[in-house]
């Protein structure tokens, strides 16, 4: 597996193996971990993320069960060749658009005005 710095965590967002899991789903989705490709090891990842092993191995189990990631005994953990990258990058774009919708409504913005914004900083996005 390459080096990923984006593994990250955030202590105070809930439950560390969702975030070990969705630190897959979103390198999967940005195309910075493809299918077939390793997996750091349990140990490797906890020692890199400062966790205890058995939530990196909580956080792969629930990706196995998800047909996102499979074990193959005295090999490692790697992303399934059929993981669901498509499925996982709607997920991930839906959940972002839901608590953006979410915020414009406790802030009482119009669509409209919240879409040309959205437009606007999508736009700034690509000239950089």
């Amino acid at each position: 597996m390459t080096s990923h710095e984006t593994w990250t965590l955030d202590l105070n967002a809930g439950p560390i193996f969702l975030q070990i899991g969705r630190n897959v789903r979103v390198l999967l989705a940005r195309g910075e971990l493809h299918p077939g490709e390793k997996l750091p090891s349990a140990r490797d990842l906890a020692q890199r993320l400062g966790v205890n092993p058995n939530t990196v191995v909580h956080a792969y189990r629930e990706l196995e069960a998800e047909n996102v990631i499979e074990t193959k005994r005295g090999l490692g953990t790697f992303v399934r060749e059929d993981a669901p990258v498509t499925a996982m990058r709607k997920d991930l774009l839906y959940n972002a658009a839901r608590a953006f919708a979410e915020e414009i409504g406790r802030l009482g913005v119009p669509r409209d005005e919240a879409v040309a914004i959205l437009e606007e900083v999508l736009h700034a996005g690509e000239t950089e």
